[in-house]
């Protein structure tokens, strides 16, 4: 994997945070990867560490075996015709990161020369801690993309008709998620700590609790249930919570960001 090469089209934040994902494996070396973006100044700091910045999509695309597509929907037809010279049957392979670009037409844009793959990490990858939900028409998915992915965090493979609800829950859920630690600082500030002290006993606690879920396989109901106890405190809290719409919410604005995703 050490050879394999990487171009990564759009330098944006998904396309930096997958190339730091990428990075941080020494399975994947700096001078295999080529990242473009119109603004190269802003890439200064991945070009210092050996990775090809470059604003020509052409050079990138040559000089990859992989080619990941971090571009806005409305973008992704035009880049792929741009570089439909450039594809290579025996060598190269797509991942589209769009939404709402289907699979039929990526396969039509590149006229069915290359292999091609609809795909939606999140910004949790330069960490190491994305979801990337990959959908295909193939059976299987290559092993050298599910290899790519599975170094920025976890990959469940999905049907296509789903990719639009993994947009939401896996990609838009990273904003949720940090929107209710953000809450739970506030209150945490309320109650007498500083905001400091509050975000490290947030952040903390909420890694403890997805990491619980993650290793047991538990309910996340089976978990809550450990540590309400009757009368005690933490149902009161939940109980007032509740009363306040907060799953109500959550989910109304789950659904609401799906109906969002334009086709």
């Amino acid at each position: 994997m050490k050879h394999t090469k990487i171009a990564i089209i759009g330098g944006g934040n998904l396309g930096q945070s997958i190339l730091k994902g990428l990075l941080s494996k020494e399975k994947y070396l700096p001078k295999n990867i080529t990242i473009t973006k119109r603004n190269i100044d802003e890439l200064e700091v991945f070009q210092k560490l050996g990775v090809n910045v470059t604003q020509d999509n052409l050079v990138a695309v040559t000089e990859s075996d992989i080619i990941i597509l971090a571009l806005k929907p409305f973008t992704v037809l035009t880049v792929l015709d741009e570089i439909l010279p450039k594809l290579d049957p025996n060598r190269h392979e797509l991942v589209s990161l769009a939404s709402a670009v289907t699979l039929t037409r990526l396969n039509e844009a590149v006229q069915n020369k290359i292999p091609v793959y609809r795909a939606m990490p999140n910004t949790a990858s330069n960490v190491g801690e994305s979801i990337t939900c990959i959908a295909t028409n193939s059976k299987n998915i290559n092993p050298s993309i599910e290899e790519c992915f599975q170094s920025i965090g976890s990959t469940i493979q999905i049907d296509e008709e789903l990719m639009d609800a993994a947009t939401v829950l896996g990609a838009c859920g990273i904003a949720y998620a940090l929107r209710f630690i953000r809450s739970m600082v506030q209150g945490g500030v309320q109650i007498g700590f500083n905001s400091k002290t509050a975000s490290k006993i947030v952040n903390q606690t909420v890694k403890g609790a997805a990491a619980m879920l993650i290793e047991e396989g538990n309910h996340p109901e089976f978990e809550i249930d450990k540590v309400t106890t009757p009368k005690g405190c933490t149902i009161v809290g939940l109980n007032e919570m509740e009363h306040n719409g907060f799953s109500s919410a959550l989910i109304k604005g789950i659904t609401k960001s799906h109906e969002a995703i334009e086709h």
